[in-house]
């Protein structure tokens, strides 16, 4: 069942949205050497919860914490713990909230520190890969493009794109039909309509795409000890085009101030 969302809700939506954005801002603020993945995780349920919403992942089939913090080779899903990060590391913070019975819901990678450049270089490619599947949610397009232009992206990069996880559908239920692959064929699957809303999610590894699933039941990990990295935007598809409704201005701006 897809749920088609009415202007209304995707008003709804970018609230939730912009408070997911404002968190991974103080993210931005707090990623630094020393500083556990607990600790970030305890700081976004303090902000979210300031700003009068809920946070999504909180209990979320189990999952024990607010935001999922998946360091070097954890693929996602990783959980808080007391691991203190390390310079030249990468996290992925995915983050959302609940506000107005609507969730929001995005993810950056951050550098710790000062960080390979080679690491850096992967990082860009996935982020660019996030856009071009962004710039496919269109009317009449179909689900298969997107998948198709983030694999198009990372093609002959040497990098290689998980498939075990992917995007879906957002609005009042944190996942939604569809599910959102970050590979495909163009031209194939759902024709987009307007008033869909989708999490695009480019969850990509530096090295070969085998993962596995830790023993914790959630953490996924690059088989081959390799970076992965992951970029999500929450996006509507609008009578103009995509309608990104998450935003990383926040956290741009202060990586720009400490750059």
């Amino acid at each position: 069942m897809i749920y088609l969302k009415t202007a209304e809700d995707i008003e709804l939506m970018r609230l939730s949205n912009h408070i997911v954005a404002r968190t991974l801002g103080e993210m931005a603020k707090a990623v630094k050497p020393g500083v556990s993945t607990l600790k970030l995780d305890s700081l976004a349920e303090e902000f979210i919860r300031s700003q009068g919403a809920i946070p999504s992942f909180l209990g979320y089939n189990g999952f024990p914490n607010s935001i999922c913090t998946s360091v070097n080779d954890q693929v996602v899903h990783g959980i808080p713990s007391n691991y203190e990060l390390r310079e030249g590391d990468i996290v992925s913070i995915d983050c959302g909230a609940e506000i107005n019975g609507f969730h929001g819901d995005s993810c950056y990678t951050f550098c710790v520190g000062e960080v390979k450049q080679e690491v850096k270089s992967f990082l860009d490619v996935t982020k660019a890969a996030l856009y071009e599947g962004i710039a496919q949610a269109k009317i009449d397009n179909r689900l298969g493009d997107v998948g198709f232009a983030v694999q198009k992206k990372v093609a002959g990069s040497g990098y290689s794109v998980v498939r075990e996880v992917m995007g879906h559908g957002i609005g009042r239920r944190m996942h939604e039909e569809p599910l959102v692959p970050n590979h495909g064929r163009a031209r194939s699957g759902l024709r987009f309509r307007e008033g869909i809303v989708i999490a695009i999610e480019p969850i990509i590894n530096m090295g070969k795409r085998n993962v596995y699933l830790e023993k914790d039941g959630w953490t996924i990990r690059t088989e081959d000890g390799l970076p992965a990295a992951h970029f999500e935007h929450t996006v509507a598809v609008g009578p103009n085009g995509p309608e990104i409704l998450s935003s990383f201005e926040y956290v741009e701006q202060i990586l720009s101030i400490n750059a």
